[in-house]
């Protein structure tokens, strides 16, 4: 399922367990760690002004103290909340269940994961989308513009990240993810060139 909205989760296991079941941007809040990134809270802030975020946090305690947090830091109308139910057990990873013994985004089901997408209000693109958009920025893209794969790649990626207002430890592959969500490739070129 493609859809237009960014999701941010908790963690990284929330993050693999998500990416089988939509098609979209996924990032995470290094779970309480948000609240101290503030370069993190900016790139959040960019992706609900420009394509809307989808809040998806464990059930538990936790889940809710990111989910607020969040809450209170992006305009309301940018903003989406999914829901997982309680379902009490562990993670198969886990050798104890969590504090308040609840599956987390990690734990659930793929089909529970995407009704909870869809009940948030997620806007599903229409039609059957080719593996990459037609336009996006591919790896071969950053190589070409020295952000990759180059001598000085890492000095220019961090200048880039600089002047975007973006993480400045993001990978080349992260850095990739959030051009495609942010820009176009015309809007892209114009920063750079213009």
């Amino acid at each position: 399922m493609r859809i237009q909205e960014a999701i941010v989760v908790e963690g990284r296991y929330d993050k693999s367990a998500l990416a089988g079941v939509v098609d979209t941007l996924i990032l995470d809040t290094a779970g309480f760690g948000v609240f101290k990134d503030s370069e993190r809270l900016a790139l959040l802030r960019k992706l609900a002004a420009k394509r809307g975020l989808i809040v998806l946090t464990d059930p538990d305690g936790a889940g809710f103290v990111i989910r607020n947090y969040l809450k209170g830091a992006i305009p309301k109308g940018q903003l989406k909340h999914a829901y997982v139910p309680d379902v009490y057990g562990k993670e198969r990873r886990k050798r104890a269940p969590g504090k308040e013994g609840k599956l987390g985004v990690e734990g659930m089901p793929p089909e529970v994961l995407r009704n909870a997408i869809l009940r948030a209000g997620a806007t599903v693109l229409d039609g059957e989308a080719p593996s990459r958009p037609s336009g996006d920025l591919t790896p071969a893209d950053l190589f070409a513009l020295g952000l990759s794969g180059t001598p000085d790649a890492a000095q220019r990626r961090a200048a880039l990240l600089r002047r975007l207002e973006l993480p400045e430890h993001m990978s080349a592959k992260a850095l990739l993810a959030a051009l495609n969500a942010l820009y176009t490739p015309d809007e892209l070129d114009e920063l750079l060139n213009g």
